[in-house]
């Protein structure tokens, strides 16, 4: 189990918890949306998850074998190493070329060997299929192909779990589809994806596990879900035939 939040109280500010009694658990190779209005706790959750945020009441808080409770400020940097992070924004930095981009990461997370840091740079361009855009500068990309940036950044360091916050926002239809299923492709080689995402018309698409921040709560859904999609496919055979 990479993460098992039991009763956990999610807080962003003030006394209240924006999400109460959250139970919330994910395995290898898990692929997992969190859904829900602007505002209901979505990226706040996510937030705790890379210790942005801080987990102060729970019963259990674990997360990639490490209590959150218990979890000293010096050890966040090794466990972050374990996860890739995609942003909504995409966060590159402007200033240097895509290949300085996944260097400075490579660098900042112990890699030393020039050698190595060129294969590893030009494995993840290439699983990314940009590997012709190593000296482009961000601003020279589309969007899509800067997320698809990001998504290399993620995967950089092989990472048990990428936390992407809302990763298809900023795209167009087609693309943002891109970026789905790419996800869904890694999630399918181990590393588990946990995503949110306002993109409801892709669930159906790319099933995963659901979850929903409503009220206050965390429930998970997929089950209702999928009913959902297969009531509204049912009818719409029927008006078809």
């Amino acid at each position: 189990m990479l993460i098992s939040y039991k009763n956990v109280n999610v807080y962003q500010t003030g006394d209240e918890p924006i999400l109460a009694n959250v139970d919330f658990h994910v395995d290898e190779g898990e692929f997992i949306y969190v859904i829900g209005k602007v505002g209901s706790g979505k990226s706040s959750l996510l937030k705790t998850l890379y210790f942005e945020l801080d987990v102060d009441e729970a019963d259990e808080a674990i997360v990639i074998n490490h209590d959150l409770l218990k979890l000293k400020r010096k050890h966040i940097p090794a466990l972050r190493r374990q996860m890739g992070i995609i942003f909504q924004d995409f966060q590159l930095l402007g200033d240097r070329t895509i290949y300085k981009n996944l260097r400075f990461v490579l660098k900042a997370t112990g890699w030393k060997d020039k050698q190595e840091i060129d294969q590893r740079i030009h494995e993840v361009l290439n699983e990314v299929g940009l590997d012709d855009k190593a000296d482009k500068l961000p601003h020279e990309l589309s969007g899509g192909e800067q997320q698809r940036i990001a998504i290399a950044r993620a995967i950089l360091n092989k990472p048990k779990i990428i936390i992407a916050d809302e990763p298809t926002g900023n795209l167009d239809p087609e693309t943002a589809e891109n970026i789905i299923r790419m996800l869904k492709e890694i999630s399918q080689t181990g590393t588990a994806v946990v995503m949110s995402t306002h993109n409801i018309p892709l669930l159906d698409k790319y099933p995963g596990i659901v979850y929903r921040c409503c009220d206050g709560k965390l429930e998970e859904i997929t089950d209702d879900y999928n009913k959902i999609s297969m009531n509204f496919d049912d009818s719409t055979d029927n008006t078809d035939n």
